[in-house]
């Protein structure tokens, strides 16, 4: 029986050794069309959040990396930097809102020059289905609300949800996640109208440039 029992256990091992093999040789050779499919993705959205009629260049590879607390995170966040003619028209800067009703929330607000929002995604988010998932634009076209939007001095107190006294709807029955939204890209408009001399003249660093 105990010969049974080594026996079983070197073909369980055996087993287990191959499985390992074929999942890292999986990893590797799909590795690069994972990257690829995930830069299209990016690239996707990049180009909705700033049109293709504000920028001649290469967003992807336009990008260097911004770290500041009132991005919602400590983490270094990417920031794409769009030019038409040679000339910087838009940023699209990724940011978190770190109280979302389930969890952070990971967004996307691409900014025109003069500070006005061109629009705004969901990029990852872990909400509730039917409820706080509203804010991903594949569920509702909440997400909409922010385009031709500006932060100044005088609206600021606006840039809240209805039932806090400012210009966004809320969901019925998910008042936190909307919330937590309209508070992360309001903070990411601030940051940006506050440095965004200072982001211009960052070197590349991320997008690949870095490889």
């Amino acid at each position: 029986m105990l010969n049974a029992i080594r026996k079983n256990g070197a073909v369980l091992a055996i087993f287990a050794c191959a499985s390992t093999g074929v999942v890292a040789l999986t990893h590797y050779l799909t590795k690069d069309q994972i990257q690829q499919q995930e830069q299209a993705q990016l690239l996707s959205v990049l180009n909705q959040v700033i049109p293709h009629n504000l920028h001649d260049n290469d967003l992807y590879q336009a990008c260097t990396l911004i770290t500041d607390p009132s991005l919602g995170t400590d983490k270094p966040m990417p920031v794409y930097m769009a030019t038409l003619n040679g000339q910087p028209s838009a940023l699209a800067i990724e940011a978190i809102a770190p109280d979302g009703y389930n969890g952070a929330i990971k967004l996307i607000v691409g900014i025109k020059q003069d500070g006005t929002v061109l629009g705004s995604r969901i990029l990852s988010h872990q909400e509730t289905p039917g409820l706080g998932d509203k804010i991903d634009l594949r569920v509702t076209d909440w997400i909409l609300g922010f385009n031709g939007k500006t932060l100044t001095e005088e609206n600021q107190s606006t840039w809240k949800v209805r039932k806090d006294g400012g210009q966004f709807d809320q969901f019925t029955g998910a008042t936190i996640t909307p919330r937590a939204v309209v508070k992360a890209v309001r903070n990411t408009v601030q940051y940006v109208n506050d440095h965004r001399t200072d982001i211009l003249s960052q070197p590349l660093n991320c997008g690949g440039n870095n490889e």
